[in-house]
């Protein structure tokens, strides 16, 4: 219950800041998977953990993947909520399996 409402209140409030136009292109759906348990994966505003975590994903929830890049030893993909695409971040790619 808790997840939740922090993705609708994240979705509400931060909605407007976080829009992009919507890529070209796309990879595709993918999941977030591999999560440890009550944790959840932190969808930055930027491709590293120095940017700011704009919303927690728990295991299960759809993305489409723009883009990825790497950045250091991660490689960081620019996604979109597959439900809600004007709320965009970026992940790590070893949370995401294809749908």
């Amino acid at each position: 219950m808790r997840k939740a409402l922090f993705a609708a209140l994240a979705a509400m409030v931060l909605g407007p800041v976080a829009a992009a136009p919507a890529a070209a292109g796309s990879l595709g759906r993918f999941e977030v998977f591999g999560v440890e348990g009550d944790d959840m994966l932190k969808m930055r505003s930027g491709p590293g953990v120095g940017y700011k975590v704009v919303l927690g994903l728990p295991n299960g929830t759809l993305l489409r993947v723009n883009s990825c890049q790497q950045t250091g030893s991660t490689r960081w993909c620019s996604v979109a909520l597959d439900r809600a695409r004007n709320l965009r971040g970026y992940v790590s790619w070893a949370y995401l399996r294809k749908k």
